[in-house]
């Protein structure tokens, strides 16, 4: 009973010091509770979170690599590894972890989109393009993907299919469209679209 209550106690404290914007006191509070709850998952992605929103990346990949090795079938835990693998420019490793998130769960857009980032960045542009199909049918009111699809097809060379992507954004993202028409040069609006 003693070590809920201290557990309460500290994630009660990690609280009041996010409130207070004092993330190096909620990230001690959360490593305190890693310590009571060793084999808790959530604790140490909880301070993943925590320790990348201050900068401290590898860091918080090591406390996404400990959530892991606890329980390795949280597929959200696998895609913020692959994004911070992404951010490192260290595209293979995301990839992978971006792969197991997939395999965990087939509909997490994010790591559709987030593989698909990491795949252009590489070149395999053509490897790209389905997944950021898949990531549009799991958002389609989303602009990020629709945006990346264009610029996938403007790579290939594949105009009308840019113009039909530049097209769709227009029916929900008309600045996206209009930023798209600027910066692949196809032209689908020939009057502006709202204010």
């Amino acid at each position: 009973m003693r070590v809920w209550a201290e557990i309460r106690f500290q994630k009660f404290l990690a609280a009041v010091a996010i409130m207070l914007n004092r993330p190096a006191r909620a990230i001690a509070c959360w490593q305190r509770v890693a310590i009571l709850r060793p084999d808790d998952a959530n604790v140490p992605a909880i301070i993943a979170h925590l320790t990348a929103a201050a900068g401290r990346r590898e860091e918080a990949r090591a406390w996404l690599q400990r959530s892991i090795s606890i329980d390795p079938s949280r597929a959200s835990v696998w895609f913020n590894l692959g994004f911070l693998q992404q951010e490192d420019g260290q595209e293979e490793d995301a990839i992978a972890s971006f792969d197991r998130a997939l395999a965990l769960d087939d509909s997490l857009d994010r790591a559709w989109y987030g593989k698909a980032l990491s795949l252009m960045r590489l070149g395999r542009v053509d490897d790209a393009v389905p997944l950021l199909k898949r990531n549009t049918e799991l958002q389609p009111m989303s602009p990020f993907g629709w945006y990346q699809l264009a610029h996938a097809y403007h790579r290939l060379g594949q105009a009308e299919r840019t113009a039909k992507v530049i097209r769709k954004l227009f029916e929900f993202e008309p600045q996206v469209a209009r930023q798209l028409e600027r910066e692949t040069g196809i032209q689908v609006q020939s009057t502006p679209v709202g204010p």
